[in-house]
């Protein structure tokens, strides 16, 4: 069974569209990124599936159940962080876990492990309202995991996190994720995605324009390699004659003996043997594989940042 099923959601606000005839399927067990600059429309869906928002047309279901029909039902399995979530600020820490415990009924767990896990144990008496922005951020991310949901939505989950809570974010959802959890997180930092995801989705002014595991983006980009060399010399018909190698896409001179070529993974071996063969020496190489971010900007002509 699917986790998530979209089939041909659209959101339209009066004239303007936040999601036009999405369709995507995240499987169960999957680390699903959900990719787009600011607006692309990524909250948009996340509150669908939750019935925050009903579509204008389409269908969306987790687990098999009607996200909108029967929206109680399809949320009892569903841990959520959502974007821009405001703590109550008379209560502790240890009081918004144990409010989750109470509403998803899972009574045999622990708050204090909750909040260890999440690290902030030593703050679980102090009231919300004294919490940093990444404190808060922290225990939402501990309200999402009480019960242990088949399927975590987590919007933005980094936001407000340092580098080092963002790694221990990185950290409880590859745990969630090997006790069998799908992971389904909307992001704009692209280096959070590449981390940990099996595959992608991009979305560009609500239109879903790639889904793909990450390798696969890379394929799709003509193999996204970029094969960087340092020559003996560098004659005046050795881009000419590269760029008749199969599977290469493009080459440039980057000074006067290193070149730039752009091509398939099969490509390279053909490139430095063809080198040799007009007798030039390779004096160095070093490959680049296209970053999450290239593809990024590739298919939405901006960096999400």
């Amino acid at each position: 069974m699917n986790a998530i099923d979209a089939t041909n959601v659209s959101k339209h606000y009066g004239s303007t569209t936040a999601l036009d005839r999405v369709d995507l399927t995240v499987e169960e067990g999957e680390t699903f990124g959900f990719l787009g600059p600011n607006g692309a429309g990524k909250s948009t869906f996340i509150n669908i599936l939750l019935d925050f928002a009903k579509p204008s047309d389409g269908q969306v279901e987790i687990f098999g159940t009607d996200c909108q029909r029967d929206g109680v039902d399809a949320r009892e399995r569903v841990g959520v962080l959502p974007e821009g979530y405001s703590v109550i600020e008379r209560l502790t820490g240890r009081q918004h876990i144990e409010y989750a415990i109470r509403s998803k009924d899972a009574h045999d767990t622990n708050p204090l492990d909750i909040l260890d896990r999440v690290g902030i144990r030593d703050a679980a008496g102090r009231k919300a309202s004294g919490y940093s922005k990444g404190m808060a951020q922290r225990l939402v991310l501990g309200m999402a995991l009480v019960g242990e949901p088949d399927l975590l939505l987590l919007d933005e989950p980094s936001t407000g996190l340092d580098p080092n809570g963002a790694a221990e974010m990185r950290r409880i959802l590859r745990e969630e994720n090997e006790r069998g959890a799908t992971i389904f997180f909307s992001s704009h930092i692209l280096e959070q995605v590449e981390a940990v995801c099996d595959r992608v989705g991009i979305l560009q002014n609500g239109e879903l324009v790639a889904v793909d595991t990450i390798e696969g983006l890379r394929e799709s980009m003509g193999g996204g390699t970029k094969l960087v060399l340092t020559l003996d010399e560098l004659r005046d018909s050795t881009l000419a004659e590269i760029e008749t190698i199969d599977g290469v896409e493009t080459v440039a001179s980057v000074g006067d003996s290193t070149i730039e070529v752009t091509c398939t993974n099969d490509a390279k071996m053909d490139i430095v043997v063809a080198l040799h063969q007009a007798g030039i020496e390779v004096m160095n190489f070093k490959t680049e594989e296209a970053s999450l971010e290239d593809m990024f900007i590739e298919y939405t002509g901006s960096r999400g940042r």
